[in-house]
């Protein structure tokens, strides 16, 4: 048995620098895991700086310099961000109270079509059945009440916490921004000197990370901004929270567009029940989805990832669980990161052989 460990780790880290990577990864996500809360506010604005990097670097291909174009970046997010927490955020909030105070009449809408069932339908449905259904839905209620209510109470600890997501992220944005490449240079002070193969992984995964966060937050926009036209225009009721949480929905690959159809067939049918409009409303509703799997993901992501689907659901299950909303935001690039090292770890591995066998030979 031990020869056989013996034999598998001279064969997978006999190459110092693989063991350098090995650490790296281990040393990363150990601190991720065990100071994630702590490191929230930094993993945000990286994340957000990320996002900005690309349009930066697009300035400076006009040889604009570079604190320039970080103060004109920087200024134009703070002003998307006052749009989207004066604007936007209320709207949201009042559609969201507005469906919660109409929630009670849904249920009463939904208990009276259910009643009907064992009617229409003898054989298939029974009174018993529609009756824990009923329970079930209360109990549903009662628990989406009881979370309202301990929101609320949390709300104080939320709003500090808000208070400092606003004033230290951006700050943290702005200088990840302006000083990059001093960050970057201070960082490698305390990495060996030779990592070619953690260098390597890090120069592709680095790439694909940030076209991946650009490219995911455009997908946000355009596939939100057309479901809001498209339902605002069939005159959906709570259009654009409807609408906001398809376009958030593209976060979650395959699952969130499934998870997000369930509400918008459920207000439309409450709003028109089984008419032309509510056929309409779903029809065009699965128009945008076909058009965002089949041209919007291939036209943003064709360079960036290049996952077989089974291998994405499972890194969204995996990453998801360990680290949450952003597990699951961060699933793809984190697939990204592992696919890379496994392609680069045989790479190393016979290079050294190769090297070794030279040496030998000489």
């Amino acid at each position: 048995m031990w020869g056989v460990l013996r034999i598998w780790y001279r064969e997978h880290f006999s190459d110092p620098q693989v063991v350098i990577l090995a650490l790296l990864l281990i040393v990363v996500f150990t601190a991720i895991m065990l100071l994630g809360d702590l490191l929230a506010p930094l993993l945000v604005a990286t994340v957000l700086a990320y996002l900005l990097e690309g349009t930066v670097q697009s300035m400076e291909s006009y040889r604009i310099p570079r604190v320039l174009a970080v103060t004109f970046v920087f200024l134009i997010f703070l002003l998307f961000c006052l749009v989207i927490f004066f604007g936007l955020l209320p709207l949201l909030s009042q559609q969201v109270v507005a469906l919660i105070r109409e929630l009670p009449n849904m249920i009463v809408s939904a208990q009276s079509t259910l009643l009907q069932l064992p009617e229409l339908y003898p054989t298939l449905v029974t009174a018993q059945q529609i009756q824990e259904i009923i329970a079930a839905l209360r109990s549903a209620v009662a628990g989406m009440g009881q979370t309202i209510l301990s929101l609320s109470l949390a709300h104080m600890v939320g709003f500090f916490t808000f208070l400092i997501y606003t004033i230290l992220v951006p700050l943290l944005v702005f200088f990840a921004l302006k000083d990059k490449k001093l960050l970057l240079e201070w960082f490698c002070r305390f990495m060996p000197e030779r990592m070619e193969l953690s260098s390597q992984v890090w120069s592709e995964v680095d790439q694909k990370i940030g076209n991946y966060v650009r490219g995911k937050f455009i997908e946000i926009i355009i596939v939100w901004g057309a479901t809001f036209l498209t339902f605002a225009f069939m005159g959906l009721n709570y259009s654009l929270l409807l609408s906001f949480l398809v376009g958030i929905s593209v976060i979650i690959p395959f699952v969130g567009a499934v998870a997000v159809t369930l509400p918008v067939a459920l207000i439309a049918y409450f709003q028109w029940g089984f008419s032309a409009e509510f056929g309409y409303l779903l029809l065009f509703y699965q128009l945008i989805q076909i058009l965002d799997g089949n041209i919007l993901v291939p036209i943003l992501f064709s360079e960036v990832v290049n996952l077989h689907p089974t291998a994405i659901i499972v890194a969204v299950l995996f990453f998801g669980g360990v680290w949450g909303v952003w597990g699951i935001f961060f699933a793809i690039p984190l697939a990204t990161l592992v696919q890379a090292v496994i392609n680069a770890w045989p790479a190393a591995i016979d290079h050294e052989t190769s090297t070794t066998s030279a040496d030998h030979a000489d």
